[in-house]
């Protein structure tokens, strides 16, 4: 999508500061970080969100839950400690980039509700 702020950083037409890519995703530290760790994670072809899923979804989400968010919290050192996966839907879920993406937030005590 043209005008996608997070197509836009997949596609490098915007500065991030990346730290992990590959074919199929970016991640990206966030610009309003809610936690000490607060990165991004986002497909590189656009899905709306959770509610635009379709069947061939499945391979990019579950490559996000199981391969990548484990693998950046080793990276940041934080795998051990815990950290909180998040995805909002919607506008009252707290959606607010119609692209899916996967907040991993990490570095201190998580309370609920969040916050």
């Amino acid at each position: 999508m043209a005008d996608c702020i997070f197509c836009k950083i997949a596609g490098h037409e915007i500065p991030s500061e990346v730290v992990y890519e590959d074919d199929a995703v970016i991640a990206f530290r966030d610009l309003n970080p809610q936690a000490p760790v607060h990165v991004l994670i986002v497909p590189k072809r656009h899905i709306d969100g959770v509610n635009a899923f379709v069947p061939a979804d499945k391979v990019v989400v579950g490559h996000i839950l199981v391969d990548v968010a484990p693998k950046i919290a080793r990276q940041l050192e934080i795998s051990e400690s815990g950290y909180r996966l998040v995805i909002n839907t919607g506008k009252q879920g707290g959606q607010t980039v119609d692209h899916l993406h996967v907040h991993l937030l990490g570095g201190r005590d998580m309370t609920w509700p969040p916050g």
